[in-house]
């Protein structure tokens, strides 16, 4: 993963034009943190990974690499292919999921 996913993430964060250093601080993380997962030395943890795809707006077969299409998703081996009004209802429904699993502890 650490290879594939650094470029990935390199692509992400220099289209949205922030350095290093302004994702780092948005994401609450160390600019360390963020090039050592460009550079593909260091992996995210899972809850990062997710903060990552959420902030991005992107799947995370897409941070992943598993596809090329930033809102799609993968089941089973198959690809969905989300159009934009598909994907922001995913979103909002997997934002109410979130909380309500969070409020259950």
């Amino acid at each position: 993963m650490s290879a594939l996913f650094g470029r990935r993430l390199a692509e992400l964060r220099n289209h949205k034009g922030m350095s290093q250093y302004e994702l780092a601080d948005r994401l609450q993380l160390s600019r360390g943190q963020i090039a050592n997962y460009e550079q593909g030395t260091r992996e995210p943890d899972f809850q990062t990974l997710i903060r990552l795809a959420d902030f991005f707006e992107v799947s995370l077969d897409y941070m992943l690499n598993r596809t090329d299409t930033p809102n799609s998703l993968r089941l089973t081996g198959e690809t969905l292919l989300l159009n934009e009004s598909e994907a922001e209802y995913l979103q909002a429904t997997l934002t109410l999921f979130r909380k309500y699993k969070h409020k259950q502890g």
